[in-house]
Formats: structure tokens, sequence, C-alpha cells
């Protein structure tokens, strides 16, 4: 069994390492914005059904589902090694997606140095949640003669929230904070495991999950699929 990470997250592939797993990587091509629009309920907040948690795991799913579905029928390649992936083992796929809520919205990545200025002053001294789509699915390598490699076996998904708070900033740290260009890559303009850490004071709940990807959600999602967490360790295998 092998764990591959549908992200190109550093953060979210450090952390499993650090937990003892250096997962496969192929990443998705998924319009998020496009998946955010088909959403039955309308976006959050937009006066629909949708709540945080569903937009969240929306995209995760989107995500998770676009490289197990390229994985059924070609071998794929870990785009970090460059290596083919292996054809005869089993693979349980991890996608994820973050955003911010903050005043009634849903924050994703800023994507220029002016919003993320704006949002930053917006959130200093103050508490916001962060929301994290986690969706899992199960891959089995195919003993029939047809054009399937692999076939899916389980899925499921579920979404985690982590309150952040943050600390006072001077408009200068500000300044010199999205100037590093970190906050521009990142959901809701900031991190909490480089340079942001220390303009967060504290957060409520799985610090991983503000890092993108919860490890006690992520595990037991894996245990509903049937995946023994501990046979994922590198030394294990």
């Amino acid at each position: 069994m092998r764990l591959l990470l549908a992200s190109k997250s550093p953060a979210r592939r450090q952390t499993l390492i650090n937990a003892g797993i250096t997962p496969l990587v192929v990443v998705s091509e998924v319009n998020e914005d496009a998946v955010l629009t088909t959403l039955p309920g309308g976006r959050a907040f937009s006066g629909g059904t949708t709540t945080p948690a569903d937009e969240v795991l929306a995209l995760a799913t989107a995500k998770c589902q676009a490289v197990a579905t390229g994985l059924l029928t070609t071998t794929g390649t870990d785009q970090l090694t460059g290596q083919p992936l292996p054809s005869n083992e089993n693979l349980i796929i991890i996608g994820c997606d973050s955003m911010l809520e903050l005043d009634g919205r849903m924050l994703g990545k800023p994507h220029s140095p002016e919003v993320a200025v704006e949002r930053i002053k917006e959130m200093r001294e103050r508490d916001a949640i962060l929301w994290t789509g986690h969706y899992a699915m199960r891959l089995t390598p195919t003993q029939t003669e047809n054009d399937s490699l692999r076939s899916v076996q389980a899925e499921a998904g579920a979404s985690a929230s982590t309150t952040v708070h943050f600390g006072a900033m001077t408009d200068e740290e500000i300044e010199a904070y999205v100037a590093s260009g970190e906050p521009l890559k990142v959901a809701g303009s900031f991190t909490i495991d480089s340079l942001g850490g220390p303009f967060i004071t504290g957060v409520t709940g799985d610090h991983h999950s503000v890092v993108g990807i919860s490890l006690p959600l992520t595990r037991s999602l894996f245990t509903t699929l049937g995946v023994f967490w501990p046979d994922l360790w590198d030394h294990r295998r």
C-alpha cells in the first residue's frame, strides 16, 4: 500500500513525511472556480444551502477523483521523481483543499500582493476559521485482462475546521511578509509552519489542518477504507 498525495503543496507533503510517510505525488488540474460554480446550493454565505465544509470537500473530492480517474487506465508518474507509479501495489489517494472563513466570506489564495495586504490587515488581532476538505480513494491493481490497470475499491470524504488566532502586526510587518511572496501561494494569505508562524498566537483544533492536511482526520478516513495507518510508514514497506 502506497499513499499518493493529489497536491503539489510542499507543506502537506512535509507534514506526511514528518509523520513517517513519504507520499507519491500526482497533481490534479481541476478548475476550482468551475467546481464551486456548480455546487447545487450556491456558494457558502450566498443565501443558499452550501456550507463552508461543503465547499472545501467539493474541491478536495474533485482533485482526488481527477487523479484517480487518470490512474485507472495509465500507469502514471510520480511528479517529483519522474518515476512510474507502482502498477502492482494498492494506492490510497488523498486530496485536500483549504479556505479561510472570515466575516462571512470564504477566502482562497489571494493571487496578488494588494489583495494579500488587505486581507492580512483585516485578520490581525482577530480569529478566523480555517476549513480543510479531505477526500480519499483506495485503488487496487486489476487482475482481469481489460484496459483497466486499477479499480476503485472504496472512497470517503470529510471536512475539518480549526480556529486560528492572529496576533498584532504592524503595517510594515505586513508589507514585508507579503513582499516575501509566501502569502500569495496559500489559502487565507498566511502560513503557520513558515514565515507566518510568529504572527499567529495559537489555534483551537488540529494545527496540522492549518498546514493543509489533518493527520487525525486522514487516518480516520483511511481506517474507514480498510487501511492500517502504520502500514504506510516508510520503514514498514
